[in-house]
């Protein structure tokens, strides 16, 4: 059954002022890590099917990302990291996805999130999908360049076994060929530089088709967000094999 860590709580930039743009504090991410976790007294434990076993087994993959992670606009159940969870369950491998995506979020804010508290959570696998809000807001790309690499830094250090999926994205051509060159050569340069897997383009095939995205013509509708998660799945299924061959 796929989690979720926070509840989205406010739009992508577009559609939120500055300081409505702040992270969860670690009391309220505490609460919503209880809220997910099974409960002895919840009848769960009565649970014919054994569903609340079967997640404890489980290893968790999970997504940090923007409004494009937590489904903005849709039900979470709609979203692509619970796609991805449907095809984790098709595929019969022991992982449950945890979706820790936050509306509005920049990456200096993933980069704290995460290490404050995301990356004390158990995880053997974190997808990090940041910077369309810094492309957005056109902060200098040398600064999102800095938190992917805190970000992965962090990771590494406190779960070095932990592998780390590096979903790309794609500046918007009105902000100029010098600052699309150097945005999009962010996440290229890095999965290289540390050795991470790659999403070339996590909106592969949906950015751009107005029938794949909701109204605003940023987030995808159900349709685009299935192919959103196939473009996730094509990285992420071999990662996974490769992880549930270790056991």
């Amino acid at each position: 059954m796929l989690r979720f860590l926070l509840p989205t709580f406010c739009t992508l930039i577009l559609g939120c002022r500055a300081d409505d743009r702040k992270p969860a504090d670690d009391g309220a991410a505490a609460a919503a890590i209880d809220s997910a976790a099974p409960n002895a007294n919840d009848g769960s434990a009565e649970d014919p099917t054994g569903s609340a076993a079967r997640g404890a087994e489980r290893s968790v993959v999970m997504f940090v990302g923007t409004s494009l992670t937590a489904a903005l606009g849709l039900d979470p159940d709609q979203g692509f990291p619970a796609r991805v969870q449907e095809k984790i369950d098709s595929a019969g491998l022991p992982f449950e996805v945890v979706n820790a995506g936050v509306s509005g979020e920049v990456s200096v804010q993933a980069r704290d999130r995460v290490a404050k508290w995301l990356v004390k959570q158990p995880f053997v696998v974190m997808v990090v999908e940041t910077g369309a809000n810094d492309m957005l807001q056109g902060m200098p790309v040398r600064t999102l360049r800095s938190n992917v690499e805190a970000i992965v830094d962090t990771v590494r250090k406190a779960r070095p076994d932990a592998r780390i999926v590096l979903a790309g994205m794609v500046a918007a051509p009105n902000l100029g060929e010098a600052y699309a060159r150097e945005f999009n050569a962010v996440y290229t340069d890095l999965a290289r530089q540390d050795s991470l897997s790659l999403i070339p383009f996590l909106l592969q095939g949906v950015a751009g088709h107005q029938e794949l995205n909701l109204g605003d013509g940023i987030h995808p509708n159900e349709r685009g967000q299935r192919i959103v998660a196939q473009n996730v799945w094509r990285v992420l299924e071999p990662i996974l094999r490769e992880e549930a061959a270790k056991r």
